[in-house]
């Protein structure tokens, strides 16, 4: 059996946080949209719905210090930056991967809640709470009325996007690669073609980016 790793990833999994020491559990729950109908002269009936995204809870610490006993590695991040990386994702407001290995959990997810406290007698030692839950990008299906009248639904894993995409772009406060290319493509996922078309303005590191840049959109 595999041995378990905790991962958590940005998208573009340039940026990555091993935890260093696993937790003693995972807690995941799934729930189902349900609708109480009242119907006059039948009663009570319950209506099913879709099934809601589900949640990830976890609690650790990061150690200040190696241990063999508990510690996944020996070079260890220092809890108070390992603190500062995860505050940074969450206020980045996009979706990061988690992944823990030998197991079936995997996938986007966003950070909910990060709760976390230093303990007396434990120096050094960041304890924390992580709330996490699945995230699926919105996809849609488009609809078109045939010449009877009957709507047709257009197969496909995305709707068609007919509009042309800005030549420009002026970044604003909060922007992210990721964002900009959800907002003028369509999809996030392109982030790295906007990146490509505008490296010498952004720099060497994509995640920088400033308010005010004029990036070129491609086609």
């Amino acid at each position: 059996m595999a041995s378990l790793e905790f991962w958590l990833k940005t998208i573009d999994e340039k940026e990555w946080l091993w935890l260093p020491v696993n937790p003693d559990r995972v807690s995941v729950k799934t729930s189902h949209g349900y609708d109480d109908v009242q119907v006059t002269q039948l009663g009570e009936y319950t209506v099913i719905g879709e099934a809601a995204l589900k949640e990830y809870s976890f609690s650790s610490f990061f150690p200040r210090d190696y241990h063999p006993g508990y510690c996944e590695y020996e070079d260890l991040p220092v809890p108070w930056d390992t603190v500062e990386k995860i505050e940074e994702w969450m206020r980045r407001r996009t979706p990061v991967r988690l992944d823990i290995t030998g197991t079936k959990i995997k996938g986007l997810v966003t950070i909910r809640s990060f709760q976390y406290s230093e303990r007396a007698g434990n120096p050094g030692d960041v304890y924390y709470d992580l709330e996490l839950k699945e995230f699926k990008e919105v996809q849609f299906r488009q609809v078109e009325t045939s010449g009877t009248g009957k709507a047709m639904v257009i197969t496909g894993e995305h709707r068609p996007d007919t509009r042309k995409p800005p030549a420009s772009y002026i970044v604003v406060h909060g922007d992210t690669l990721w964002k900009i290319a959800q907002r003028t493509l369509g999809n996030g996922d392109r982030w790295q073609e906007i990146y490509a078309a505008n490296g010498a303005v952004i720099g060497k590191n994509p995640n920088r980016i400033s308010p005010g840049q004029k990036l070129v959109i491609p086609k």
